[in-house]
């Protein structure tokens, strides 16, 4: 018997541009409303794909006509998220210093999913970063 209460993969695909980042977000917070405990996991997994798809958007060499497409899905009590494009770089951590505006993305990625990684899609183009997201443990009031 299906679960009819736990939402299944949600994905859809956005316009490779920042502005379609808030967007981005809302469908997930729009996920996470729908799962019993979505709360638990709502601040980091926000911040989390906010910094993909700025990501894909910002370093992906894939034509500017190609779209980013976002997933959503609990795994377990995992939610794991997922940023699509058909760019061919892969993104990886890189040192940064204080002074520096831009470049603290991936290490906020890698501090706080509890797993992270980059794949290439099925078909040979492009590829996906993905993030594991534990539950936070909120406080009883």
């Amino acid at each position: 018997m299906l679960n009819s209460h736990r939402p299944r993969t949600f994905a859809t695909r956005l316009d490779s541009r920042t502005e379609f980042t808030p967007l981005a977000r809302k469908l997930l917070r729009a996920y996470l409303a729908a799962l019993p405990a979505g709360d638990r996991y709502r601040d980091t997994a926000e911040l989390l794909l906010g910094e993909l798809f700025a990501n894909a958007v910002q370093h992906g060499d894939a034509p500017d006509d190609r779209l980013i497409e976002v997933r959503f899905s609990l795994v377990r009590d995992r939610l794991r998220i997922e940023v699509h494009d058909a760019g061919a770089g892969r993104p990886s951590v890189r040192p940064s210093t204080p002074d520096d505006e831009h470049g603290r993305g991936l290490f906020l990625v890698d501090a706080l999913a509890e797993r992270w990684g980059c794949c290439p899609r099925s078909g040979g183009i492009g590829k996906f970063a993905w993030a594991l997201i534990a539950p936070t443990h909120l406080n009883a009031a």
